[in-house]
């Protein structure tokens, strides 16, 4: 890891708000699609749906029950999945990736949230992404749990992505003065797996991250700004996110934990929580 830019981006990340960003001119300014209504008053997670092109996974944090919702390309909730017998001690990160039956999608819901870091364990319910659906509200009752502990201490973490190439999950850390990524490598099993620490990056408060489909490029977030990557050189994913991000520019949504790629990788999206009762809008970032 170059020494003289981590310093340089850790400075520039320790403030709320800097001028001397250098934002990417790669892709346009944020357009609002549509408001989500007052059942989604804490979203926070995002990814595009296979199943239902320009349709939208996403979810409550702690506090609400156990639902996954699909919503339309106006932000508009389409489906309500009930994930029977589960409890969202905090969920906070949502992503899609395979499963015990190739070449079917899988949806992913991160219960990965820890404020108190008082949790031995993540939890990850993974189950088939619905395809066809009767009503507006459906119950999950055939899922995975998967069981992940970290590496180390126990911490608090909100960003999770699967890696599209190598099928490999991984966590991102939030409340700490560098973030830490950790790994669990594919296959995953019904036993406890052990996230393996495998980067230290130089950012704090880390909510959302998504790798594009291709697997070539990744994007995290935290509360201020968006963080690209590209693999220009075939390396690790631990190995390329040491590399130095640029800094897109970013409508800064008050309480933005939400963030993923479009499917066809044309530009990406984010959604924030409700603050002080107005509630989150999606918005597409485009690609120029």
């Amino acid at each position: 890891m170059n020494k003289c830019w981590v310093i340089l981006l850790a400075l520039a990340v320790g403030a709320c708000s800097s001028k001397k960003d250098k934002f990417s001119d790669l892709f346009a300014s944020g357009k609002s699609l549509g408001q989500v209504n007052k059942r989604l008053d804490e979203a926070s997670g995002l990814v595009e749906s296979f199943a239902h092109p320009k349709h939208f996974w996403t979810l409550n944090d702690s506090g609400h029950p156990a639902e996954v919702f699909l919503i339309d390309d106006k932000a508009q909730i389409q489906l309500v999945c009930k994930i029977k017998g589960v409890e969202n001690r905090d969920f906070e990160d949502i992503t899609t990736g395979p499963g015990p039956i190739e070449g079917k999608k899988y949806i992913y819901v991160g219960d990965i949230g820890d404020n108190l870091e008082k949790f031995p364990l993540k939890l990850i319910y993974r189950f088939p992404e619905p395809v066809s659906f009767d009503s507006k509200e459906i119950t999950i009752s055939d899922f995975d749990t998967l069981k992940v502990q970290l590496d180390g201490k126990i911490r608090d973490t909100e960003a999770l992505f699967v890696d599209p190439v190598k099928h490999d999950l991984y966590l991102v850390s939030k409340r700490e003065d560098s973030v830490r990524l950790f790994q669990v490598t594919y296959p995953f099993t019904t036993d406890t797996m052990v996230a393996k620490q495998v980067a230290i990056l130089p950012f704090h408060k880390i909510v959302a991250a998504h790798i594009t489909y291709s697997g070539q490029e990744l994007l995290m977030k935290d509360y201020d700004r968006v963080y690209y990557w590209q693999n220009r050189k075939g390396l690790a994913i631990s190995e390329w996110l040491q590399s130095q991000p640029e800094i897109l520019a970013y409508d800064r949504e008050r309480q933005g934990e939400a963030i993923c790629w479009a499917n066809d990788g044309n530009g990406y999206y984010t959604l924030s929580e409700a603050v002080r009762g107005e509630m989150g809008r999606l918005l597409y970032y485009k690609r120029k």
